[in-house]
């Protein structure tokens, strides 16, 4: 049933195309131009640093290193910092492939692979800072209120997923316990990596760019693809029947309808939500928090993307999903917040701010009150998390004694 509904979607895509060939050209041309000119110069170096670190056995180094930190603090073995570095300097979908390299390499359990790619999947910086609070606003602190929201509320999510599978039966037994220093053991581990790959370093670069370019097709077809999709749902009206869907969620909250439409298109795809929601005719505080909420889901097209980097393992997408929800309410609650404490700027102080720039005219602290905001934040959740860890390991203890 579910290939059958799959070849009706198919051939209803070609049918439209056959019918609206000018939109699916318009389509077309937009995503290659996002792609081209966003994703694959911001992704392609991370892409290729990535893979040369982990021929490089840096991820076995850090393995070894942040056990101790990684283990009670996400349930994940300490390869896992690497998939958090990568994924939360690089954006979409690195963390998903190097996941699965970690889980087809044996690193970790299917579990933990199921973690890491749930709460490592996050926006690049540079598109938020950048392309969005720039490119988009025009106003440099919305990058700051988006980011920081993003990020603290994936990694909220990635303390509360150490409860996710705690069950299973599979095992990973993590670096070997020895006696003496841990760093020295990490670099052992690094070379013992390094000795065992007899490739020379013409062929080691060779490989580590031939991947990394393979992989950007890959998410290049697929923008493109959902770009024409978004497209040709438009033409048919059916982003306006998601967003008023939407709408009996939102609207009772207080959003206003104009920025239902952006939300609809974000659903398949971000980057074009994101610009939506931006000129939205709603509140800034509602635009702001719109693109959080965006950014946070990430469009069916990035969930596709991330299906791709994982086929070939065992790792399911559906804790991927369900957490990507939970991103949406998180970071856009987090969002609003934020935006409301920093600047509640609609009413009163919007003529005052128009004539200096915005939140531009902001005081210059505002920088460290934002990042003390929401550090402030997470240090509350992780102290969460360790008393929630030490609670088990004390019901373990005494369970243990009554043995």
């Amino acid at each position: 049933m579910v290939r059958l509904l799959w070849t009706v979607c198919a051939l209803a895509f070609v049918i439209s195309m056959a019918l609206y060939p000018r939109v699916v050209f318009d389509g077309a041309a937009l995503g290659l131009k996002t792609w081209w000119n966003i994703v694959f110069p911001a992704l392609l170096p991370f892409f290729i640093a990535s893979e040369l670190l982990m021929n490089f056995g840096v991820v076995h180094f850090m393995g070894v290193l942040l056990e101790p930190v990684m283990r009670p603090l996400f349930n994940v073995p300490g390869a896992g910092s690497f998939v958090m570095m990568v994924g939360f300097f690089s954006g979409y979908p690195i963390g998903s492939m190097v996941t699965a390299r970690l889980r087809s390499e044996g690193l970790c359990t299917r579990i933990e692979a199921e973690r890491l790619m749930s709460f490592t999947n996050n926006s690049s910086p540079l598109f938020m800072l950048a392309a969005v609070a720039i490119g988009m606003f025009n106003n440099p602190k919305v990058g700051l209120l988006i980011a920081g929201a993003h990020y603290l509320s994936n990694l909220t999510l990635g303390l509360g997923l150490r409860f996710y599978g705690r069950d299973g039966r599979e095992r990973y037994p993590g670096p070997p316990h020895r006696d003496g220093s841990i760093i020295r053991h990490a670099f052992q581990r690094m070379l013992q990596v390094q000795r065992e790959d007899r490739r020379p370093l013409g062929k080691v670069m060779g490989d580590a760019v031939r991947s990394a370019v393979t992989n950007l097709l890959n998410i290049g077809g697929f923008i493109i693809l959902f770009a024409v999709i978004i497209r040709l749902l438009t033409t048919a009206g059916v982003i306006d029947a998601l967003a008023g869907i939407l709408g009996m969620l939102l609207l009772p909250l207080g959003f206003a309808p104009g920025i239902l439409p952006a939300l609809g298109s974000g659903f398949f795809e971000m980057t074009i939500g994101s610009k939506l929601a931006s000129e939205a005719a709603a509140p800034l505080i509602q635009r702001v928090t719109a693109v959080g909420m965006i950014l946070a889901w990430s469009g069916l097209s990035v969930h596709a993307q991330a299906a791709s980097m994982i086929a070939e393992t065992d790792i399911r997408m559906k804790p991927f999903i369900m957490t990507r929800l939970a991103h949406t309410a998180l970071a856009g609650l987090y969002t609003y917040l934020a935006c409301s404490w920093f600047a509640p700027l609609e009413e009163a102080t919007a003529p005052a701010m128009a004539a200096a720039g915005g939140w531009q005219a902001l005081a210059p602290y505002t920088h460290a009150k934002i990042f003390g905001f929401f550090l402030a934040i997470l240090a509350g959740v992780i102290l969460l998390a360790l008393l929630a860890h030490l609670a088990g390991s004390l019901r373990l203890f005494f369970l243990r004694l009554k043995r």
